[in-house]
């Protein structure tokens, strides 16, 4: 593994700015649009009349629709190309938002959440792979991991945004809506609906990549080289040392995390006075995203620490979130729970890019868009693991019990990371 040169935007050439702007810009787009309906989602999905019950389901028919098409896409876009498979997510989510704009029936809500899963799976894997491919043609040898932390923190400030405005517009204008007999959340699905027209049109014009052949036979063949695409890197991860240990980290990493992210508006409402519990729900949900945004700027920051020693910065990250999370459990009043979550988040922003960095490090072009993608599904394996053991045992005991439980993963994957780093400092992978 050749010796990567210290990341600086300033030594970078014009073209790797640029790359690193535009990328910036498209995710921010990309997760305004996401994060515009992230804050009332539930509430859009009960003003139609929806009980717990069913919105459960709803969110089960995006995870089996991601977890089953994750993969076949991922590869999918290491044939085909990146920017077309990029494209048809874009297409999957307005036709999603169409659906739920249209209707306030089950079935046709259903098939809206299955075209959301539909399109997180084209997602998967596509641009990012293109990103760092690019990233590294203008800029050979160079440190990816601050290019990567870069372009998280657009992700995250859009998602923060958005998620700030989209609360924001139900009672800003939502009275407008009803008026016309429509639901006062309405409006943020359709100014979602808007910004993702906007990020289409901006991926047509912006995003450069070398075009492929995009005809019948070119898509029938990247169909048809799915499963052995899918098999080769399977295997790959299988009998490569450190590509399994470093998902098994994340397995692990999110098997504590996730029950944290799920349920804590139900912990922590408790806490509030009734009469603004909601506002204050909302405003969390916003410092968390620009908590992550700001994990995801220091990032680069912890890694110069650590020497750029990617595995023992994610290991010294894992260690912290372990402390953090029970330091969290412990917490029974609001004032110690809202600093305390707002630090654990900020971990959590500064946790994507070492790994990121690792994994790209270890695979070549041709598999980057499937690893990505199978990296996801195991994630998301893991998130969903860790998420019924918590509620299992939160049910059992209580929420903070389940999340001190959980901190016993994170310091499994510390362990993990720390013999990742014993390799990579060996040159085995």
């Amino acid at each position: 593994m050749s010796t990567e040169i210290e990341f600086s935007f300033k030594a970078l050439t014009d073209t790797a700015q640029r790359h690193i702007r535009v990328f910036q810009l498209h995710q921010f787009l990309d997760r305004f649009a996401m994060g515009l309906t992230v804050a009332v989602v539930a509430l859009a999905l009960m003003d139609r009349g929806m009980d717990l019950f069913q919105i459960s389901l709803l969110f089960g028919v995006y995870s089996l629709t991601t977890m089953a098409l994750e993969l076949p896409f991922g590869g999918l876009a290491d044939n085909i190309g990146r920017k077309p498979v990029f494209l048809a997510a874009a297409v999957a989510s307005l036709i999603s938002l169409a659906l739920f704009l249209s209707s306030s029936d089950f079935t046709v809500l259903a098939l809206s959440f299955a075209f959301i899963g539909f399109g997180r799976a084209l997602r998967s894997g596509t641009l990012d792979a293109w990103f760092v491919e690019t990233f590294k043609a203008a800029a050979p040898n160079v440190d990816v991991q601050p290019a990567l932390a870069k372009a998280q923190w657009a992700n995250a400030m859009g998602l923060a945004v958005g998620a700030v405005l989209g609360g924001l517009l139900p009672d800003a204008i939502g009275a407008i809506g009803l008026r016309h007999g429509i639901s006062i959340y309405d409006v943020s699905y359709a100014a979602s609906f808007a910004v993702m027209v906007g990020v289409l049109i901006y991926t047509v014009f912006v995003i450069r990549e070398e075009p492929r052949t995009l005809n019948p036979n070119a898509l029938r063949q990247g169909f048809a080289h799915v499963p052995s695409v899918v098999a080769e890197a399977g295997a790959l991860a299988l009998r490569h040392p450190t590509l399994s240990m470093l998902l098994a980290a994340l397995a692990l990493f999110l098997m504590a995390t996730n029950p944290v992210e799920v349920i804590w508006p139900t912990h922590a409402r408790p806490m509030l006075d009734a009469d603004f519990a909601n506002t204050v729900i909302g405003a969390l949900t916003a410092g968390y995203f620009f908590a992550i945004a700001f994990g995801a700027w220091l990032s680069p920051h912890i890694s110069r620490i650590f020497r750029r020693r990617h595995a023992v910065t994610l290991a010294a990250i894992f260690a912290c979130l372990a402390v953090v999370q029970v330091a969290l459990a412990l917490q029974g009043g609001i004032a110690g729970f809202v600093p305390v979550f707002l630090v654990y988040s900020i971990v959590l922003g500064a946790s994507e890019t070492p790994a990121s960095s690792i994994l790209h490090r270890c695979v070549e072009d041709r598999q980057r868009s499937t690893m990505l993608s199978l990296r996801s599904l195991i994630q998301q394996l893991g998130a969903a693991i860790g998420l019924v053991m918590a509620g299992a045992v939160a049910e059992i005991f209580s929420t903070p019990t389940a999340w001190m439980v959980g901190a016993v993963f994170l310091l499994t994957a510390t362990i993990l990371a720390l013999v990742l780093s014993k390799r990579l400092a060996a040159g085995t992978e």
